[in-house]
C-alpha cells in the first residue's frame, strides 16, 4: 500500500546539510520524511525548504512542484478543501527528529510568495516515534511500521498545515499557520518578478472557479 501511494505523488525531500557538526550516537535516528502537497489545480513552487532538528542542526531540503491532480473535463469544483495528501519524500538519516520547518514557495495562481517557520508540537514527535515503531492492528498482514513521514500543505492565501502519519498511514494534522508574504517577492528578487509560469490546466480551472479562499 505504502508503494502504491509514494508512486502517486511526486514528494520533495532533501539530503544536503547546511552546517555540518559532530554527531553522537543517541542523536542518530532512523530515517524520517518531509513531502509537500497543493489543493488541487492550485499551481506552486517550493523554492526552499529546510528544517532544524532537536539538536539545533539545520538540514536544506529540495524544492520543486508539489504534485497535484487537476481534471480539465470535471464540471465539479476540485479546489475545495484537501482532496489528497501526500506521504512525505526521501528518507533523511543521521539526524535527530525535526524541531521545526522552513519553508518559501510561490504561489503562482495568486503571484505571490510566502514564507514560514513551523514549530513542530511535541505531539508530532510522539506521533512520529509511534509509527517508526508500531504495527497498524488493522492490517495485521503487515510485517513492518509505515515510518517516520511528515507533509506540508501549502495553499493559497499563505495556509500552511502539517500532516504526520500515525502507524495505520492516517494523516494527523498537527499544526496549521499563516504564512508571511515574503518581501523580495519570487526568487529572493533575482528573477526581476518573474515567477514560474502555470500550467494550462491550472489557468482553465481558475477562469472558471477562482481560488477557494477560507476552504483550507
Amino acid at each position: 500500500m505504502r508503494t502504491l501511494l509514494c508512486s502517486t505523488f511526486i514528494l520533495l525531500a532533501g539530503c544536503q546539510a547546511m552546517h555540518e557538526q559532530p554527531r553522537s550516537f543517541s542523536s542518530i535516528t532512523l530515517p524520517w520524511r518531509v513531502g509537500f502537497t497543493v489543493p488541487s489545480c492550485m499551481d506552486a513552487w517550493v523554492e526552499w525548504a529546510g528544517a532544524e532538528d532537536m539538536q539545533g542542526r539545520y538540514l536544506r531540503l529540495a524544492g520543486g512542484v508539489p504534485a497535484y491532480g487537476c481534471s480539465t473535463t470535471s464540471n465539479e469544483e476540485q479546489a475545495r478543501g484537501w482532496k489528497a495528501i501526500g506521504v512525505g519524500g526521501m528518507g533523511l538519516s543521521g539526524y535527530d527528529l525535526p524541531k521545526r520547518l522552513y519553508i518559501r514557495w510561490q504561489s503562482i495562481v495568486e503571484q505571490k510568495t510566502y514564507k514560514a517557520w513551523v514549530d513542530l508540537p511535541e505531539e508530532a514527535r510522539t506521533l512520529l516515534r509511534l509509527s517508526n515503531t508500531t504495527l497498524c492492528p488493522a492490517t495485521p498482514e503487515d510485517d513492518e511500521p509505515v515510518g517516520m513521514a511528515i507533509n506540508m500543505g501549502l495553499a493559497p492565501g499563505g495556509v500552511i498545515i502539517v500532516w504526520v502519519r500515525d502507524p495505520c498511514f492516517k494523516p494527523i494534522q498537527v499544526a496549521r499557520l499563516q504564512a508571511e508574504i515574503e518581501p523580495l517577492g519570487p526568487h529572493q528578487g533575482e528573477s526581476e518578478g518573474h515567477y514560474y509560469p502555470q500550467k494550462e490546466a491550472s489557468k482553465r480551472y481558475i477562469e472558471r472557479f477562482g481560488i477557494p479562499y477560507g476552504s483550507w
